[in-house]
């Protein structure tokens, strides 16, 4: 799957009614395109959405078997709570259990300081990962989404986020628990999506009065996943279940474009080949709806000069979908070209 994918361009394409949220988007888990935006790309507050990247963090740098002591820190937080006390014992896993289900703040604190040292080193550890999965409009201030200056991000990030995390096996795991039981502790997800829509497996819920309801979704069927962000939506859940029903029945996810598939000819300059092929280098599915076509653009450039390699690069290929861009594709030389040899004169003409 080409990477490029995820930069595809925002799309207004699934005829949604109603909805609640000031901003929002749907995207194609699979192929990155983006089905459904509206002012996905203004930053703002996220409450405890936060916890999202709190937990991928600690998913990817801890074994969820550790146990760790609660610090007085990490006690009387305000906020959701799963209401740690001091000194107690947990594993990670059931403190992830605190974070993600109960929304515990006392939790994310917790973990924090485990994880990363201090609150501080740990929200370091939050900005880099951002940073590095290009989630440029995107900072941290904390672990827990409690609203602070520099804490904000946008539901397109949101979205890229939730994606990547999700195919990390823990976190999905963790996000898609109903229930559990923790000692003497019941926990509840606050995420209804788990009984309300088909398939649903995540993500997370947030809340704060003065960044409104948040939430952010993901559902799976057929190998396809869906993920949905809301910011300020007084009714996200009737919001998502709309967002997330019309894009699996609307759109199709199709392979357009296959590795080896001739895309185009090549003219060559002072080669035995007058054309050579232009082949796709990977392949390429995207989220189509009925109706929609597509197309691929090749490099501008009409001619090259002999010698060239099979497999020699050859620029990229940009996929549109009804003159949209929506990804890109490497494309390669599918033949050889060698230079072209002189005639051998006779002799007498190399004699004079």
């Amino acid at each position: 799957m080409a990477a490029a994918l995820l930069a595809a361009i925002l799309f207004n394409t699934i005829p949604v009614r109603g909805i609640s949220a000031e901003q929002a988007i749907v995207v194609d888990g699979e192929t990155g395109r983006i089905l459904y935006e509206k002012r996905a790309d203004e930053p703002g507050l996220i409450a405890s959405t936060t916890k999202i990247m709190t937990a991928l963090i600690v998913c990817e740098q801890s074994n969820v078997l550790d146990r760790v002591r609660i610090p007085k820190e990490a006690v009387g937080i305000e906020g959701s709570s799963m209401y740690l006390r001091e000194d107690e014992v947990l594993t990670v896993q059931e403190l992830l259990y605190g974070l993600m289900l109960q929304s515990g703040n006392d939790a994310a604190v917790a973990l924090a300081i485990y994880c990363g040292g201090t609150v501080e080193g740990f929200v370091q550890l939050m900005n880099d990962k951002a940073h590095r999965l290009g989630l440029e409009d995107t900072h941290f201030a904390n672990p827990n989404g409690l609203d602070a200056p520099g804490h904000y991000s946008t539901p397109g990030d949101l979205a890229k986020l939730a994606i990547y995390a999700m195919k990390n096996p823990i976190f999905k795991q963790t996000v898609s628990t109903k229930t559990v039981k923790i000692g003497e502790r019941y926990l509840r997800n606050h995420n209804k999506l788990l009984w309300m829509v088909e398939g649903a497996d995540g993500v997370k819920t947030g809340f704060t009065k003065a960044a409104g309801r948040i939430l952010v979704s993901s559902a799976q069927r057929d190998g396809r996943r869906l993920v949905a962000v809301t910011f300020n939506a007084p009714n996200d859940w009737q919001d998502h279940r709309q967002l997330l029903e019309q894009g699996f029945s609307d759109y199709t996810v199709k392979n357009i474009v296959c590795k080896g598939q001739v895309l185009g000819q090549m003219s060559i300059v002072g080669g035995c080949e007058e054309q050579i092929p232009i082949i796709s280098d990977e392949d390429f599915s995207v989220a189509l709806r009925q109706g929609e076509q597509w197309h691929i653009e090749l490099p501008a450039k009409s001619f090259e000069y002999a010698p060239v390699s099979e497999g020699q690069d050859a620029g990229i290929g940009h996929v549109f979908i009804d003159d949209a861009p929506v990804g890109s594709v490497r494309l390669v030389y599918g033949k050889s070209a060698e230079p072209q040899k002189s005639p051998k004169k006779p002799w007498w003409k190399r004699i004079f």
